[in-house]
């Protein structure tokens, strides 16, 4: 593959739309979090492609910034990052169905088991390889998703106890509104898993914090917590208390590809829904609903160019969107335009953008699709590229990728 043009290892010369991600940010969220969670273990959850940021290169800085293990929902994600070498514990949270059962085991990674027809595929699968494979259980009290009630996964784990090539590690549920500032029903479904978690102490761990329990209820962490949106930096709800420190870690880049000037009377974009009203000058800026920047923000949204809020007009498109620039003096090819980030003092923040969309953080960030590059950066400067020809390269360490002999994206591993 030919390399890409590299004028210094902090500017990114790909396709000019792309997420930023800064692996320092992360460092620090995951820090903060384990303060909190005291001496329980971390488990840092990167289903859905770590909430948008880029499974494998997400996975391998949290390892590196403390956490002891991974949280995924189906088996292929944690198949992507066993293939990416990663060896750590992955629990799979989510349901397996018995098909997958072999390759589980051959991965050696932790399924969350709901059924007897499940653990004995498990079983024996494990038993031919000569290994014991980690299960975990998941009891439902009250979320009504998936689990099991207490009168059927007490006898389904009695039932596993001495069951040949499987180790029943521990019992886990997870709650149903831990955001919400009423902790009553939390409370309630806390009781209905201590009751369980009573009946069976031969079960080691257990776990039911995921970042909105370990913010507002840190005496829930136990002997593991799950957090999910904290480690990207994001609070669950509003009224979240601020105990714990988290920074943003995505900001949503593109650059503006070409400047117009419109007459009064012209339009933009399908369905010519944003007419001039005066002579302007527009900004043509390469990100559309193809690549997660919804559509709900034509005529609504704003993006930042030379540190000023620049309004999206007309409709987005699946490829592309335009910013009026009218009033932002200087505005040249090239500029950059943040989307969700900071740009000096200015910023819009992924809740904005959530608030205007009719919906929350975790569907903004998860929405970012495979085609925009995610450039991971250390103290400013790039350190991995995921892009849709290839994974992110195992990453330097903050030194390597200060040090004269540092990769420059673009440059092989």
């Amino acid at each position: 593959m030919d390399e890409l043009p590299v004028r210094d290892s902090s500017t990114w010369l790909g396709r000019p739309v792309w997420a930023d991600i800064d692996l320092d940010a992360l460092a620090h969220n995951i820090s903060d979090l384990k303060r909190r969670a005291g001496s329980a273990q971390l488990m840092a959850v990167v289903k859905a492609n770590a909430y948008g940021h880029g499974a494998i290169a997400v996975a391998r800085a949290a390892l590196a910034a403390g956490a002891e293990r991974l949280g995924v929902i189906c088996l292929d994600e944690g198949e992507e990052l066993r293939r990416a070498g990663i060896t750590a514990p992955i629990l799979i949270m989510g349901f397996t169905p018995v098909s997958q059962a072999q390759r589980v085991v051959e991965l050696s990674l932790t399924p969350t088991v709901s059924s007897q027809q499940m653990a004995l595929a498990l079983a024996r699968f494990a038993v031919e390889r000569g290994v014991t494979l980690t299960i975990h259980l998941k009891v439902e009290t009250g979320l009504n998703r998936y689990g099991l009630p207490p009168e059927q996964l007490l006898p389904l784990a009695e039932s596993l106890r001495q069951m040949p090539g499987l180790d029943v590690e521990a019992l886990f549920t997870h709650f149903a509104n831990g955001d919400d500032q009423d902790k009553s029903y939390l409370r309630h479904q806390f009781e209905t898993f201590s009751r369980v978690a009573n009946d069976l102490p031969w079960i080691r761990m257990r776990h039911v914090a995921n970042t909105a329990t370990l913010i507002d209820t840190p005496e829930l962490a136990l002997d593991m917590v799950r957090p999910g949106i904290g480690i990207y930096g994001c609070y669950p709800s509003a009224h979240m208390q601020r105990s714990v420190d988290l920074r943003p870690i995505l900001s949503l880049k593109s650059r503006v590809a070409r400047l117009r000037r419109l007459e009064p009377g012209e339009s933009v974009s399908y369905g010519r829904t944003w007419t001039a009203a005066r002579p302007s000058v527009v900004a043509l800026v390469m990100c559309g609903y193809g690549d997660g920047l919804r559509r709900e923000l034509s005529n609504k949204g704003s993006a930042l160019i030379r540190s000023h809020r620049a309004p999206i007009i007309g409709r987005v498109a699946m490829d592309m969107c335009i910013a009026d620039v009218t009033d932002i003096p200087y505005v040249a090819l090239d500029d950059e335009v943040v989307i969700i980030g900071r740009q000096r003092e200015a910023e819009i923040t992924v809740e904005e953008v959530a608030a205007i969309c009719g919906t929350i953080n975790y569907e903004i960030l998860t929405g970012i699709t495979a085609r925009v590059p995610r450039v991971y950066r250390r103290r400013g400067r790039i350190v991995a590229v995921q892009t849709l020809l290839e994974k992110p390269a195992v990453e330097a360490s903050p030194d390597e990728a200060l040090s004269p002999a540092g990769r420059g994206h673009g440059e092989p591993a």
